[in-house]
């Protein structure tokens, strides 16, 4: 059965909803991005081929070449969730003009009207009316819609991320797959981390690239050694606390310079996880920040995973963006098995 799907990634990234989708058994044939620093762990880890494009300028008639001679048209991708987060929200006024993304999706689909999709964004997306627009267009396509908000912890990624998850299909009524854990079996730091080499701050791993974590100040020395897992700036003494949080609008942010907890999951992964001082993402016994190699752990990324080539250097801010930006490859398979469930 699954010969006879073939998918098509947009907004592939460095792969995670790709890879997903593959170790789930449901091939993908192409995935499409602006960023060519995706190009390399797309390709390297994922048998699909990477196109790089704009989805703006793409057409549906541009897909038709990856669905030639298949009889399951599978659409997927992330369209880049910044101008739906509560940071843009609050800061950026000029994101409608970014939301032209969802509507480049919608317009593709209606040009290619694959037989099923599959969205995934953050959660503040179902609160804007563009969504609710997407949604009467797949309807008004004959498409069946389900839209799901989807804690990972409960499918085994071991963070605290909450997703949104469309579905939908022109076969029928489609949903995702019940949840696979509990409060009970919640996957954690310590079971996802705690095995990789013990590293200094600016420290890197001579036998794995990735395992690298960015230095510290001597400030922040202090700081993370001041810092107890799942505590805050709030229990450092006064002459470690930052100006910023003295005010009141740094009072409300608790988990910056924050360590983790061994026997917890972690916080959301972002694009900036591997700086100390931008979340909660002090590792939770060593005095430095998480390494890349562990925040694409904490993604579900496989620990072969490969970013970068081994004749380029490992940048802390693109590797943090690939990996932050990245669907968690455990919600692909999610999805992949939940579209298995549907054809079947």
């Amino acid at each position: 059965m699954n010969r006879s799907i073939s998918t098509v990634d947009l907004f592939c990234g460095a792969g995670g909803l790709t890879h997903g989708f593959e170790q789930a058994g449901i091939p993908v044939n192409a995935g499409y991005d602006i960023d060519l620093a995706c190009k390399f762990p797309y390709e390297h880890n994922n048998p699909a081929k990477f196109i790089l494009q704009d989805v703006e300028n793409l057409s549906g008639s541009d897909l038709a070449e990856h669905f030639s001679g298949i009889s399951i048209k599978v659409l997927v991708g992330c369209a880049p969730c910044q101008p739906f987060s509560s940071y843009a929200r609050r800061y950026d006024k000029s994101v409608n003009s970014k939301w032209k993304l969802l509507q480049d999706f919608a317009r593709i689909v209606k040009q290619c009207e694959p037989d099923i999709i599959s969205m995934e964004n953050v959660l503040h997306l179902k609160n804007h009316a563009i969504f609710q627009e997407f949604i009467s267009q797949l309807k008004a396509l004959k498409y069946y819609v389900n839209s799901h908000e989807v804690n990972c912890l409960n499918y085994g990624i071991p963070q605290s991320r909450k997703r949104l998850v469309l579905l939908a299909s022109k076969f029928g009524k489609i949903n995702l797959i019940p949840p696979t854990h509990n409060p009970n079996n919640y996957q954690t730091v310590r079971q996802t981390i705690e095995n990789l080499e013990s590293l200094s701050a600016g420290q890197f791993s001579q036998v794995d690239r990735l395992h690298k974590c960015s230095k510290l100040s001597e400030l922040n020395l202090r700081r993370i050694r001041a810092s107890k897992p799942g505590g805050t700036w709030r229990d450092w003494s006064q002459d470690l606390i930052a100006e910023c949080h003295l005010k009141s609008s740094g009072k409300t942010y608790p988990a910056v310079y924050g360590r983790m907890e061994w026997d917890k999951p972690s916080p959301t992964i972002t694009t900036q996880c591997f700086g100390f001082g931008n979340g909660r993402f002090g590792h939770p016994e060593q005095d430095r920040a998480i390494s890349l190699r562990e925040a694409a752990l904490l993604q579900t990324f496989p620990r072969t995973y490969q970013f970068v080539p081994s004749d380029r250097p490992v940048v802390f801010d693109v590797v943090g963006r690939l990996i932050g930006n990245a669907v968690p490859v455990k919600l692909g398979m999610v999805i992949a098995r939940s579209i298995l469930e549907h054809i079947k």
